[in-house]
């Protein structure tokens, strides 16, 4: 048992296990951001935009049930806000952390080159007298 309850306990401190812990706890506080912003922000902006249309009311009824076709347009716009939101910050965060391309190195000359800039270097030295 002791066994088990160490290698527990190692698969809990190992980085990604720690990692997804994080993500998670901050994904549940962005969705509740992106959800404020659809729902306090954009769908009331789009109901004035419409002349004051109430999503959360549009539906319709098929023997006394009612299908909220608003709550799942909300939900819809809610996934694009998210998705682009996300798409934003990653573009931004790659562009802070893009790394410089490592400097190329000059091509290695071949012998014959070696010789003609040889050539040339000492075609460049003023003559001797």
């Amino acid at each position: 048992m002791k066994a088990f309850a160490n290698e527990f306990r190692a698969f809990l401190m190992r980085g990604n296990a720690l990692e997804l812990a994080v993500g998670v706890v901050i994904g549940a506080a962005f969705t509740a951001i992106v959800n404020s912003v659809v729902n306090d922000l954009i769908m009331p902006l789009i109901g004035l935009i419409l002349g004051g249309l109430d999503f959360t009311t549009w539906g319709f009824t098929i023997n006394g049930v009612f299908f909220g076709i608003g709550n799942l347009l909300q939900a819809i716009i809610t996934f694009v806000a998210a998705g682009f939101v996300l798409f934003l910050l990653i573009k931004a965060a790659n562009a802070v952390n893009k790394k410089p391309a490592p400097a190329a190195e000059p091509p290695k000359l071949t012998a014959d080159q070696e010789l003609l800039t040889e050539i040339r270097d000492l075609l460049k030295q003023p003559p001797v007298s």
